[in-house]
């Protein structure tokens, strides 16, 4: 087998062999983060300027969604061309430049991948309209004559994620499958084409040397033969708890092993990451099997209430099915598509992952402190979604006419409020943009932001940006922390999760009120301030997690 040898390399920092195990990875969302050129739009230009922030701050890998050229008609996962960047964002040679400062610094660059669909600018599914019915590009995507006496009704029943059919029918009279917006039409993965299109869009990226890949809607790319109808029942209610005939096909993984193929051909450990939403963790564990993905991020987890006896369980099915597969399990609290956790765990339970209240601030706060040093205390790799570091909430009272969320313009489906953890991110504790650029922002930041921001929080005891760069310092050098596959839970009270690990305790008081608990140890971090008592018991403040040495 040819052995590529990509330039730059990757960095070589830190345990070389399987760095992604116990890696914690930063999501970038380029818009949003860092705006190089003043049209208050984020940039590569922009990101590259902050990368020395992020190794500082103590991660291991920055993860980038997407900079592909893009009509932007779903902020960039609709790509009209999967080999170069939008002007919005920069150049390849921007690319490269900021692949080889991320290398230099010590840190590994993840791109986002959408295989799923493209835009409909794409230069296919442009041939496609224009060729008509029987055309060889319309079976590159999911072209069908419609239903009734004139083809007037949509093919089957399936909906859209971003609510409707998903289902539209061009000029012809044809309709082509979208599970998203009607500017992303399906791939047909059953197409050789396809397939060989992929691979190559594999090579054109690690050539240039990028760590790897975060692949969107994973579980999607393969359809049910036939395309049969579901029935009739609220077929977004069941989006990750049933197998759907469009997500989570067995199909799908004959593709991802094909990859992993393509990427063991180049050096310096390349990995592969699945956006995967399946119905069991235990199916979710399928996507990283080990001739497959390297890792899946855990969604079951992500939308656990904070509550200990719901958190144990999430915790123990999560590293029981990736065990037998030897994967690492992820762990992941906010993300671009959900509610920050700040905003989420200052609202009743229940309520979902989009909210549009902000709820009870310094509760949310609270909780997402704690609920971070537990999540970077389990053993594996976790995400980090910029902006978390700093507390940032979702903001909840965007006007209707700054929105560009396309599910929020949709009469059904999705909330819509995604454009609230979206909002540019503050540097400075003063200026038009707090920092962000000298042009503004794309979105409307909180006046209250520049109390939040990089600057106002550098240096202050407390802050939470210094509890993250001091959770992540503790991380690195206390022996054994992030990696492993296991934990020892031990005897606490109610409400409470107590678990040993080599040469560590972790504490965790989910409930309201206070709760005396034993010393184990020497006190590491806390999500809050604790004072430990001379008879080897202390006083757990509500909603606090400690770490012990042991």
């Amino acid at each position: 087998m040819t052995q590529h040898l990509a330039a730059p390399a990757a960095p070589t920092t830190g345990t070389d062999t399987g760095w992604w195990r116990e890696a914690v990875i930063y999501q970038v969302y380029p818009r949003s983060f860092a705006d190089g050129n003043g049209d208050g739009m984020g940039d590569l230009q922009g990101i590259r300027s902050r990368l020395p922030y992020l190794r500082d701050l103590g991660v291991d890998a920055v993860w980038l969604s997407p900079f592909y050229a893009s009509p932007q008609a779903d902020a960039g996962y609709d790509v009209a061309d999967y080999r170069a960047i939008d002007p919005m964002f920069g150049t390849l040679h921007d690319a490269d430049a900021l692949v080889r400062e991320a290398h230099a610094l010590g840190l590994r660059i993840i791109v986002d991948l959408v295989p799923n669909h493209s835009s409909d600018q794409h230069e296919w599914f442009q041939r496609a309209l224009r060729e008509g019915p029987g055309s060889p590009l319309r079976e590159r995507y999911h072209f069908r004559p419609g239903k009734g006496e004139s083809g007037e009704l949509p093919p089957n029943d399936w909906e859209s994620i971003f609510g409707g059919p998903a289902w539209t029918r061009v000029a012809d009279g044809e309709w082509y499958l979208h599970l998203f917006a009607p500017e992303q039409p399906d791939f047909n993965w059953d197409h050789p084409a396809v397939r060989d299109e992929f691979r190559s869009i594999l090579r054109f990226w690690l050539d240039m040397g990028v760590d790897g890949f975060r692949v969107d809607v994973a579980h999607g790319l393969v359809k049910a033969p036939g395309l049969p109808d579901i029935g009739a029942h609220d077929q977004l209610k069941l989006l990750g708890n049933d197998v759907m005939p469009f997500f989570d096909q067995d199909g799908v993984h004959e593709i991802y092993r094909s990859w992993r193929k393509v990427l063991e051909e180049y050096d310096g450990h390349r990995v592969l990451v699945a956006e995967a939403w399946t119905p069991t963790v235990e199916r979710t564990a399928n996507y990283v099997r080990p001739d497959e993905m390297h890792q899946a991020f855990n969604f079951q987890y992500l939308g656990t209430h904070w509550d200990a006896a719901e958190l144990r369980k999430v915790i123990d099915a999560s590293l029981a099915a990736m065990r037998p597969v030897g994967a690492p399990t992820t762990w992941v609290l906010s993300n671009h598509d959900v509610t920050r956790h700040a905003t989420r765990f200052a609202n009743p339970p229940g309520l979902g992952t989009q909210l549009r209240q902000a709820g009870d601030r310094e509760l949310g706060l609270r909780r997402a402190r704690a609920a971070t040093l537990l999540m970077l205390a389990l053993p594996g790799s976790a995400y980090v979604y910029q902006g978390e570091e700093l507390g940032l909430p979702d903001v909840t009272d965007l006007p209707d006419d700054v929105r560009q969320d396309p599910s929020f313009f949709r009469a059904t489906g999705q909330d819509g409020f995604r454009d609230g953890c979206r909002v540019p991110i503050p540097w400075t504790a003063e200026g038009s943009s707090y920092g962000f650029g000298t042009g503004g922002s794309w979105l409307p930041q909180p006046a209250t932001w520049g109390a939040l921001s990089v600057e106002a929080q550098t240096g202050v005891p407390g802050s939470t940006l210094e509890l993250y760069r001091a959770a992540l310092r503790v991380r690195r050098e206390q022996p054994g922390l992030g990696a492993g596959e296991g934990v020892e839970w031990l005897d606490a009270p109610e409400g409470v999760l107590a678990f040993r690990r080599d040469g560590f305790v972790c504490t965790a008081n989910t409930t309201g009120e206070p709760v005396r608990v034993d010393v184990p140890g020497r006190m590491l971090l806390s999500s809050r301030q604790v004072r430990t008592s001379v008879d080897g018991t202390t006083e757990l403040p509500a909603d606090t997690t400690v770490w012990w040495a042991v």
